[in-house]
């Protein structure tokens, strides 16, 4: 928690985050709008509600303005929008640098795969099952944080309503399914929301039952991105671990082992039988 009230060690910069630079540009704007509108940083923070040591991290690139501080400055420095206009520039910086990392593979992909066997898929999770599942992590998130990585996730589903859309085929466990993440609501309008993607033609939603004895998935979730010009990369993420796979060895193993997963699993049409009944149990 800041000395001004609010918790900001979220939108610290990572000192290796190439976005570093357009925030440090939007730091710079802001000093000068403050400077020529003739308010020192300790009236400007009264006037803005923040500390003055907020408004120095901002103003020096340290510290990522959320969109609701450069609404706020824009009014009281009487820029008529422009620094508002800014909001567009710190979109993607306002997200952890390894979400955009992975959110730019998944905008270049024509084609995804993904296995998981904890939690729904990140590019289906509805907005409240997202939260929810943030929302039991421990040690906790902070509220900004949570809302940080919430924004981030709900921003990488946009890929699905472009035109064309890749292809997405998702293989979750059961367990899945039955886990009642953020409460037993939550989790019907989940599965409710499965049922609705799944009759989109570029999405295929399976489900490897708990019965299956030949599993080709038990070493844990991974996902697979094919682009435009054939090259094709892994991701995993584990604990506090989010990895990039571009080794081709590595890959093929994961391409492999997602193939048998999806030969292994329910078909999409039986898949959609069974998140209906898995609905009717809830």
């Amino acid at each position: 928690m800041s000395t001004d009230g609010t918790d900001e060690s979220s939108w610290e910069i990572d000192p290796e985050d190439e976005s570093g630079a357009v925030i440090a540009t939007v730091g710079r704007q802001l000093k000068m709008w403050r400077e020529a509108a003739g308010f020192d940083r300790t009236k400007f923070g009264e006037r803005m509600g923040y500390g003055a040591n907020l408004i120095y991290k901002i103003e020096r690139g340290a510290r990522i303005p959320r969109p609701e501080f450069l609404d706020k400055a824009d009014e009281v420095l009487g820029a008529d929008g422009k620094i508002a206009a800014m909001k567009a520039d710190i979109q993607r910086a306002r997200y952890p640098k390894k979400v955009r990392d992975l959110a730019k593979l998944e905008s270049q992909a024509v084609e995804i795969g993904s296995y998981e066997n904890v939690a729904v898929a990140g590019l289906l999770q509805t907005e409240e099952y997202t939260r929810a599942l943030y929302g039991v992590r421990r040690p906790a998130y902070s509220e900004d944080e949570t809302e940080r990585l919430v924004a981030a996730r709900v921003a990488r589903q946009e890929i699905l309503r472009r035109h064309p859309a890749p292809l997405l085929t998702v293989v979750h466990e059961e367990a899945v399914l039955r886990r009642p993440i953020g409460g037993k609501m939550v989790l019907r309008r989940q599965l409710e929301y499965l049922l609705e993607a799944g009759q989109s033609r570029s999405v295929e939603i399976q489900v490897m039952p708990t019965a299956v004895d030949e599993h080709a998935g038990l070493a844990g979730s991974l996902k697979v991105m094919r682009l435009r010009d054939g090259t094709t990369f892994g991701h995993n993420e584990v604990q506090l671990v989010s990895r990039l796979i571009t080794e081709p060895r590595e890959v093929q193993i994961l391409d492999m082992r997602y193939g048998m997963i999806r030969a292994q699993a329910l078909t999409p049409r039986a898949s959609l039988t069974f998140i209906e009944k898995v609905l009717g149990e809830t």
